[in-house]
């Protein structure tokens, strides 16, 4: 499977394309687009596939059956067309879109629906995914139509033109261009062939003798599962093998967007792949036939799965009003029992749904891969919702490595990403531990910037990190690019700690100041106990229409109680409060586990302490986790281009010749 991109090609096709989205100007708004355009050229790509069976299925019947007219050759044709056990899709009608544009024009409307309407069931839910009859009835309203089938009668778009990673690509490519056009954030990232051959060789699927399934939860056009399945019939090395493949491997995906779910199955049925099912609907969710949207197509009570891999989108709002986080929360008693993370950023919801599909270790067990981007790493403080989800997948021991990659590997985003590896199979000497690569140097730059993709990875470079996921278990290996921890290691104690300030001379630190609380007896019990020393205050009060100021002092041993309803007594109100108190310092540690707590705040404070409390959950003290990868590896910073190095440099010594002439006048 060629994991390479012809470049030229797919720019002069995109920009082809997406011209003629700009001939919609003034007639659509932007965010309008993609309903004309993505639709017609799904219709076109599953046209160039029906002509070239057609064509194929006309030569063999002539070769069978040579006494045959023409016309009885066609009709012929069309009965296997229709008949979905020669034909995984079919069109009832003899049109197509360069028929239909030459016919009379005062009749396109109606050829064309009639064309649409001609297709068999399963690209009719495409096509109702794309809602493309209402977008017809606007084509036509606004003059479009005809030059849109213009545009699209003749392009070559057929698998033998166009591999479904170059169309995946060219899908992609005008969604990214739309959503800029409409002012959205795309939200979502074509992930990179190299990327997913990556990704699927590190989760080392087998040539399976047995029922063995995939799963991907954000499945975009369906790209990872596609390249799973093609990877493990290009390792096939007999036919036997490749039988194998066939018959047990089965791929299962679901898609929360129409159009790229539209894509996707239009995509399957080109391959008539019916080990592939891939459904509609959001995945963080239960279903439920009474809600607004479907919900979870694939639940852990009836599925589960040997390998998962997935790049779902970065920080896309879970909660709120545009949410759905009430439905989400429906799920915390079960599959989020971790946490929940914070609202506007659902990727670890994403990983906790392919965490609670995992086959039993019993039943082969299970291994996922799955793209995130720095935050799920570090995000969220000890006790937090991230943290809480990081903990439960370390204390179970389910992750296994994380793969740091190079930046600019996407076409929609230049930032970093990490490739994290989990399995509830893992072998003993993989227990108990977490193994980090840095693999940000392990890439070549493109020879032509596609979007923001700049930078890939190469199969020598995909070698190197498979190589060091394979090797480096192994006691006694070594190399710098490669740490291996114990899973306790990114675990810390957060301690809230108060302890007394001193002045310049190292004596105990005196403030006098306006008290801010609400001055009663129960706030001067607080202020008491937490103290431990001697509280002044001068109160100014009104008494039978008089000012009055009052002094007391409460010492560690008094009733304060009692003190406070002495100095107030016959008060009509209190008017200020004024006290004066030892200096304190409340401020929050964190503590490396396996660290002896009150040792550690001796020696890094090295001030009297007051108290110091652990950060709890249900009453217990709880452990933070976080991982931070440049904490272990020195912080790579990617080349610059000379030619950006060369304006700072100008740039700088311009600088310098105005310092120079400043300092002699």
């Amino acid at each position: 499977m060629a994991l390479s991109l012809n470049k030229p090609k797919l720019d002069n096709l995109a920009s082809d394309i997406w011209k003629s989205a700009e001939r919609l100007r003034g007639k659509f708004k932007s965010y309008e687009y993609q309903s004309v355009i993505l639709p017609i050229i799904v219709i076109r790509r599953l046209e160039c596939v029906l002509i070239d069976w057609r064509k194929q299925k006309s030569a063999e019947v002539r070769t069978n059956r040579p006494n045959l007219t023409a016309d009885e050759v066609a009709k012929w044709v069309k009965g296997l067309e229709l008949n979905p056990k020669q034909c995984p899709f079919s069109n009832r009608t003899d049109w197509t879109l360069r028929s239909v544009y030459e016919e009379d024009h005062a009749l396109l409307k109606d050829n064309f629906l009639s064309y649409i309407n001609g297709f068999s069931r399963n690209v009719d839910d495409i096509i109702e995914h794309f809602n493309y009859r209402d977008t017809i009835g606007l084509m036509v309203k606004n003059n479009r139509l005809a030059p849109i089938l213009n545009q699209y009668k003749e392009l070559a778009l057929g698998p033998d033109q166009l591999s479904g990673l170059e169309m995946g690509y060219i899908y992609e490519e005008l969604l990214r261009r739309f959503s800029e056009q409409s002012g959205d954030e795309a939200g979502e990232h074509f992930t990179p062939r190299e990327v997913i051959r990556l990704m699927v060789e590190l989760l080392d699927i087998p040539i399976p003798d047995r029922h063995l399934s995939i799963y991907d939860p954000a499945s975009g056009t369906g790209g990872m599962l596609s390249v799973a399945k093609e990877h493990l019939l290009e390792r096939a090395e007999t036919p036997e093998e490749r039988a194998r493949v066939e018959q047990f491997v089965t791929v299962h995906g679901q898609e929360l967007s129409p159009t790229n779910y539209a894509v996707c199955q239009a995509d399957l049925l080109i391959k008539n792949d019916r080990q592939a099912t891939v459904h509609l609907g959001n995945s963080l969710i239960s279903d439920d036939p009474y809600s607004r949207e479907p919900g979870d197509q694939w639940p852990e009570t009836k599925w589960r799965f040997h390998r998962m891999l997935s790049n779902p989108p970065f920080g896309v709002t879970w909660g709120g009003k545009d949410g759905y986080e009430k439905e989400a929360r429906k799920l915390e008693r079960t599959r989020y029992q971790a946490g929940m993370p914070r609202v506007n950023d659902g990727a670890l919801l994403f990983l906790q749904t392919m965490l609670a599909k995992m086959a039993p270790v019993a039943q082969g067990g299970s291994r996922i891969a799955i793209i995130f981007n720095g935050s799920p790493l570090s995000n969220g403080d000890c006790g937090s919702g991230e943290s809480e989800i990081r903990r439960w997948i370390l204390e179970h021991d389910w992750l296994d490595a994380i793969v740091m990659l190079p930046d600019q590997l996407f076409y929609n985003t230049g930032i970093f990403t990490y490739v994290w590896l989990l399995r509830n199979d893992k072998p003993l000497s993989h227990q108990g531990r977490v193994m980090l690569i840095d693999a940000r140097r392990q890439f070549e730059k493109e020879p032509k910037s596609f979007g923001n993709k700049r930078n890939r990875i190469t199969d020598t470079h995909r070698a190197w990190i498979e190589a060091r996921y394979r090797d480096g278990w192994a006691e006694g290996y070594a190399d710098e690019q490669v740490k291996i921890f114990a899973r306790e290691s990114f675990a810390y104690h957060k301690v809230s700690v108060v302890f007394w300030q001193t002045d310049e001379h190292d004596q105990p630190a005196i403030v006098t100041e306006p008290y801010q609380k609400t001055f009663s007896a129960a706030n001067l019990k607080k202020e008491q106990e937490f103290h431990a020393s001697d509280l002044s205050f001068r109160v100014r009060l009104m008494v039978k229409g008089e000012e009055k100021t009052v002094a007391f002092t409460v010492t560690s041993k008094d009733n304060a109680a009692k003190k406070f309803k002495e100095a107030l007594a016959g008060a009509d109100e209190t008017l200020a409060v004024e006290w004066t108190h030892r200096h304190y310092v409340q401020d929050d540690e964190y503590i490396p586990h396996g660290e002896d707590i009150a040792a550690f705040l001796t020696r890094e404070i090295a001030k009297p302490i007051i108290r110091w409390e652990e950060t709890r959950k249900d009453g217990k003290p709880i452990l933070g986790y976080e991982i931070l990868p440049n904490k272990y590896f020195y912080r790579y910073q990617p080349p610059r281009p000379a030619k950006e190095l060369l304006a700072e440099f100008w740039r700088l010594e311009k600088d310098a010749e105005k310092m120079l002439e400043g300092l002699t006048q």
